[in-house]
């Protein structure tokens, strides 16, 4: 029996929504000439806002013409480290509260038993706050609205709830959010990672060149979980690779798929692929079929036989993808 994402354990999450509707989410329809493109930047807008409210880091995305995609990280020290008038302050960035909240929020005090009822809630509001299913639906369920309202229709407009992969480690990470920043370029969107409109590697990218040291943490992108360089001790909070290495694997692999010949791995690729043990032969094909090659999870074969146990699977669903490409 599946488990339910809360219970999953994982290093992030790659979330996928798709619209349900015959015209496009964000594209442009070709039997009515109506152009929907500004939708993306709706999308996009909210991911960043809402990395700003949620214990979420928002990792990776792309934002395509008929649905996106997402890497999230839970943060859950930074949840279980707020007070409950801060729980109650990103909470109602969100909400509206209770009448006890807003009653704390205006410093009002409280009898014990309204205390009671009240901290009930901020413990339930804080489990949201880092839950991944609701992050997501509280980015769907306003994009909803925003699309209905402007196509004077009601209904759903999602495909149903959005599929996710659970990420288990480093090298499922890096491999995903690859396959994401380059979904651009594989459906011809755009030629180049700085060309592709609204995803994280165009925002990366954009922000880079300003920098004084653009591999520093601080001087990234601020509603982007940074990149904190390779692992090493007083790592700071953030992706344990060097974000120049990595924008030069985006570009170079990018080129290996436009080109759309086998092609050879360029040497520049070679120190995050060796420190991650993947084959370069294996990398072209990680990018370009990442979603549809793994089930719920993705890892080494060690981590997901780990984290099937620990969740009383009985069998061990994608074992065979993940030991051939994460050895």
């Amino acid at each position: 029996m599946p488990k339910s994402r809360k219970s999953q354990v994982s290093l992030a999450n790659h979330c996928v929504s798709r619209c349900v509707r015959r015209a496009f989410l964000c594209g442009k329809d070709t039997a009515t000439s109506r152009s929907f493109e500004h939708r993306r930047k709706w999308i996009e807008d909210r991911l960043h806002e809402l990395a700003q409210i949620f214990a979420i880091d928002l990792c990776g995305y792309a934002v395509m013409s008929n649905h996106y995609h997402v890497v999230l990280h839970v943060d859950q020290q930074v949840a279980n480290e707020w007070s409950a008038h801060e729980v109650i302050e990103q909470w109602h960035q969100l909400f509206t509260g209770n009448l006890l909240s807003q009653r704390h929020i205006q410093g009002e005090n409280l009898g014990a038993a309204e205390s009671t009822v009240l901290s009930n809630c901020v413990a339930e509001w804080r489990s949201r706050l880092m839950d991944i299913s609701w992050f997501m639906r509280v980015l769907n369920e306003g994009i909803a609205r925003q699309a209905n309202a402007e196509d004077e229709c009601t209904g759903r407009f999602w495909e149903g709830r959005f599929k996710s992969q659970a990420l288990l480690d480093e090298a499922a990470l890096i491999a995903c959010m690859a396959y994401v920043d380059l979904n651009p370029i594989r459906a011809k969107m755009a030629k180049t990672p700085e060309a592709s409109a609204h995803t994280s590697i165009k925002k990366r990218i954009q922000k880079a060149p300003t920098a004084h040291s653009p591999n520093h943490p601080q001087q990234q992108v601020k509603s982007l979980l940074p990149f904190a360089g390779n692992p090493r001790e007083e790592m700071p909070k953030g992706l344990p690779f060097r974000l120049t290495d990595y924008i030069e694997l985006v570009d170079i692999s990018g080129r290996i798929i436009r080109d759309e010949k086998r092609g050879a791995i360029a040497p520049t690729l070679s120190p995050i692929l060796e420190r991650l043990n993947i084959e370069p032969k294996h990398w072209k094909y990680l990018i370009s079929n990442f979603k549809s090659q793994f089930k719920s999870f993705v890892g080494t074969a060690f981590k997901l036989k780990q984290v099937c146990q620990s969740l009383g699977y009985q069998r061990t669903p994608g074992i065979r993808g993940c030991q051939s490409y994460f050895p």
